[in-house]
């Protein structure tokens, strides 16, 4: 894959790539960011500071929901071997995609990417305006696979989530809702399609420490 930046190539000639940084909407062809588990350097070096899972998978999912894809650096020690922070960051980032990979691999962006309060900056090197963020359960990203839209928290709610965009009075909302689920959770959801919002109520327990996917199947 040829990747680009800024106007270098025409488009559909090769994929834009935003270097650390985001896409501030949907973009009609895919897109890619490039980023590291490091804040200050592409490669190793002593007394680095590193990013938490948590940081990275907010930005991997909010990529996905704008047709974009996350390309992840680290730098290695000089006999080859991750530093301990950055495996530490990379199983994080496992435990999580092992929960809700479904809602993030082979998916597309929903009709909008995403709704809430808080926006990830856009434009390369936006991410230096992002560290540290707090995300509310309001926050939440879509994604799109076969009969299913999934509504991914970005925090989780104590009770329940609602989720604006499936309300009956929506424009984006579904003509008809069959079934709601928790990835990574058995628990059956009681789930109600009021006019303003789809409302879900949690489970008692939480199946992730950084973000819930919410499967709604059509």
């Amino acid at each position: 894959m040829v990747n680009y930046k800024d106007t270098a190539y025409p488009e559909h000639a090769a994929v834009l790539d935003i270097e650390r940084g985001l896409e501030n909407g949907i973009r009609e062809l895919p897109w890619q960011t490039d980023t590291s588990v490091s804040w200050k350097s592409w490669g190793y070096i002593d007394n680095d500071t590193f990013k938490s899972p948590s940081e990275i998978v907010h930005e991997f999912i909010d990529s996905v929901s704008k047709n974009g894809n996350l390309l992840l650096n680290v730098g290695p020690e000089l006999d080859g071997t991750l530093p301990l922070q950055a495996e530490e960051v990379f199983r994080g980032i496992g435990r999580g995609m092992n929960i809700n990979g479904e809602a993030i691999y082979a998916t597309r962006p929903w009709k909008i990417y995403g709704e809430g309060p808080t926006t990830l900056a856009s434009g390369s090197f936006g991410e230096k305006n992002q560290k540290d963020m707090a995300f509310t359960p309001k926050d939440i990203r879509f994604t799109t696979k076969g009969d299913a839209i999934y509504a991914i928290l970005m925090a989780w709610p104590e009770q329940e989530a609602k989720i604006q965009a499936l309300g009956k009075n929506s424009k984006n909302a579904p003509a008809r809702i069959s079934d709601v689920r928790l990835l990574g959770s058995d628990a059956k959801l009681e789930w109600h399609q009021g006019p303003d919002a789809l409302t879900v109520r949690m489970p008692g327990e939480k199946p992730d420490d950084i973000a819930y996917a919410v499967k709604i199947t059509l």
